[in-house]
């Protein structure tokens, strides 16, 4: 039987997510793969939770009532007294600071699952280092819900670039948000800001809309992608089409933007009215090899393309290659949610826990 030991990170939807998750499948997994995934410590930005027992449905309270302010190094010290081996840290946090913790973690025996972007979109420098420190502790860094949430993306383009397959280029709906607001937006005929309303109510956006309408999340993932087949970009590099106007940018107040989000309806709807009768609006990501260019933009397609078609939240990814020509790769599903994310995360650990001794 193997035993891993785990630190999460980020309580949010997702974390919250992952958590129900493993303790509805915790036993199967037990029975089927030999594995026993113990919660060893929940982490917020503010409290951390040392859980000595088997963690239970109880846990929120819990970690409410028995959660104190932390720093890393207790939790360091905490996993080195308790004798905690086969450690994975769960980064299902959003923030830009957490991963500069990352480098300290491997270094004291951590293997690091990570739904947050920010690690693989920062700096070159960074992105080379961290990988370093990756090789020379022996540890694993898994990122697969980076890209496409609980879709194979990042994986397949991995293994077809490991294997000396050309990939030429990657066009694809990266945004399960605006997915679904294009989607809707491009075959209802109601106001921009009421079916942004709606997918921010059902939890397809971030809390703050502007993140997903900015395009930069989108930009992300493109660089996320552009950086496993080698192509030395930095997020600036990426040509990005910000759907919010400035005096509704992220200098002003969420609730600001939220209060004057009407401010887009007229400009959207005219995109809609020069519409063709099947024509419908997409956001997209493209990334040309070749050129090295990596675009986000809002495009009109045939309503009966492949992208054209797709319904409520989904993401579409067409990977291209020297071998397949015009006729790409296909992966398809659900792009948004906490919990087809929170399930990419669990595979991830799974997946590392295959690695890792028998204890």
């Amino acid at each position: 039987m193997k035993k891993i030991n785990i630190v999460l990170f980020g309580v949010g939807n997702v974390g919250s997510s992952l958590i129900n998750q493993i303790l509805e499948a915790r036993s199967k997994i037990l029975n089927s793969a030999q594995i026993e995934i113990n919660i060893a410590v929940l982490v917020n930005s503010k409290i951390a939770f040392y859980n000595k027992d088997i963690l239970n449905k109880s846990w929120e309270a819990d970690f409410k009532t028995f959660g104190y302010p932390y720093k890393i190094s207790h939790i360091l010290n905490h996993v080195k007294k308790e004798k905690l081996t086969n450690l994975i840290a769960v980064d299902a946090t959003a923030s830009e600071d957490f991963v500069k913790n990352y480098k300290e973690l491997i270094r004291n025996g951590f293997h690091i699952v990570a739904a947050n972007k920010t690690a693989n979109t920062l700096s070159d420098k960074f992105y080379k280092e961290l990988r370093h420190e990756l090789r020379t502790h022996n540890k694993h860094f898994l990122y697969e819900t980076n890209v496409g949430a609980g879709l194979p993306v990042i994986k397949t383009v991995q293994d077809l670039h490991s294997s000396g397959e050309e990939v030429t280029k990657i066009r694809g709906i990266f945004s399960g948000s605006l997915s679904y607001i294009f989607n809707t937006f491009s075959v209802d005929k109601r106001l921009f800001s009421e079916v942004l309303d709606e997918a921010r109510i059902k939890g397809f956006t971030e809390p703050d809309p502007r993140i997903d309408l900015s395009g930069k999340d989108v930009g992300r993932k493109l660089l996320i992608l552009a950086r496993e087949l080698d192509i030395l970009k930095e997020l600036s590099d990426v040509s990005i089409e910000n759907l919010v106007p400035n005096h509704l940018n992220g200098k002003s107040s969420i609730s600001h933007f939220i209060d004057n989000q009407a401010d887009l309806n007229l400009g959207f709807a005219k995109r809609r009215s020069q519409l063709a009768q099947d024509e419908v609006l997409r956001h997209i990501g493209e990334l040309d090899v070749a050129s090295g260019e990596l675009v986000v933009k809002l495009v009109t397609e045939k309503r009966n393309s492949p992208f054209g078609s797709l319904m409520e939240a989904d993401a579409s990814f067409e990977i291209y290659t020297k071998s397949y020509g015009n006729r790409p790769i296909v992966i398809q599903g659900a792009g948004a949610g906490a919990a087809v994310t929170s399930r990419g995360v669990l595979s991830d650990l799974l997946k590392i826990s295959e690695k890792l001794e028998c204890i």
